[in-house]
């Protein structure tokens, strides 16, 4: 017996002044993370003097590797913007998934950081 089969993800955006929101909704995974970070890409692109990019994670469902990889090609492409990124409510296994990979605190640091460097004040 197979399940049904799962929602492709799709993403949402809401920009509010300097701030975009993009709201996942379905598994971000490999069969999704390219078409994700296209679309987060695009986004920057289209919103010069953007200051914060929000991915609302809520309704995200499965999370993989591949997800990881394109979250942190995010946060570079963000940082080079000089743009602040934000994860948003992730879901609990999203969340242990990046603390115990160490990302968690490097998706979300201050693209400046504290020594106007984007090194987030880490040596």
């Amino acid at each position: 017996m197979t399940g049904a089969p799962r929602p492709p993800l799709s993403v949402t955006a809401d920009v509010h002044g300097d701030r975009l929101t993009l709201v996942l909704r379905g598994d971000l995974d490999r069969d999704s993370a390219g078409d994700f970070l296209a679309s987060a890409t695009r986004g920057l692109a289209d919103r010069p003097g953007l200051r914060e990019l929000h991915l609302d994670c809520t309704r995200v469902g499965a999370f993989d590797a591949t997800a990881l990889s394109a979250l942190l090609m995010l946060r570079r492409r963000t940082a080079a913007e000089g743009v602040r990124l934000h994860l948003d409510a992730p879901p609990e296994a999203v969340r242990r998934l990046l603390e115990t990979t160490g990302t968690l605190e490097h998706l979300t640091a201050d693209p400046a950081g504290p020594c106007g460097d984007g090194s987030a004040g880490h040596p």
